[in-house]
């Protein structure tokens, strides 16, 4: 059996959209945060996500250290947050944290007002899985934010994801329904 290309593996992820999220930590090792888009539910008994990171990261240390983090999930008015926390701008890790307003979750770890949701996490296991650590994240707190339109990102692009227009539509019954 031959294996996919890491080019054409690349490609094809490029296809799947992903939530763009900024997953932050802080504690002894200090205040970090970055851009994500590699996260997902696990369980919700107990309420579990993974957040995958590359090993080669130079925050990825301190989050482990830390032990907790959590995962902001960005609204789509977030793009340009989110292009400040993946280092595409020249600002250090204090000045990104200060571009906008945070609060401290029950772990530490700050959370942004304006997001879609906030997970705060602690991290109970890590995995390293080729190129990348896998941290499994017990949910310790939920945060709902207003239900903005979200950010996604697909074919290397950043899109907007709407919600319903009004929120208490309700929707028509199913086909052969009662």
């Amino acid at each position: 059996m031959t294996r996919a290309s890491s080019q054409a593996f690349r490609d094809g992820m490029a296809r799947l959209g992903a939530a763009v999220n900024i997953v932050t930590t802080n504690g002894p090792a200090g205040m970090f945060g970055l851009t994500a888009s590699s996260v997902c539910s696990v369980t919700d008994a107990p309420p579990t996500l993974l957040v995958c990171m590359k090993r080669a990261s130079a925050l990825r240390d301190f989050f482990v250290a830390n032990g907790s983090l959590c995962v902001n999930v960005l609204a789509a008015s977030h793009q340009d947050l989110s292009r400040i926390f993946a280092g595409m701008t020249d600002l250090d890790m204090e000045q990104r944290f200060k571009t906008c307003e945070w609060r401290t979750m029950v772990s530490g770890a700050p959370a942004l007002p304006e997001a879609v949701a906030c997970f705060d996490t602690k991290i109970t296991r890590t995995l390293e899985v080729g190129t990348h650590t896998i941290f499994l994240c017990e949910v310790l707190d939920v945060g709902l934010g207003e239900a903005p339109a979200g950010l996604v990102y697909f074919q290397r692009k950043y899109h907007q994801l709407r919600g319903p227009q009004e929120p208490n539509l309700k929707s028509p019954p199913l086909a052969g329904g009662t």
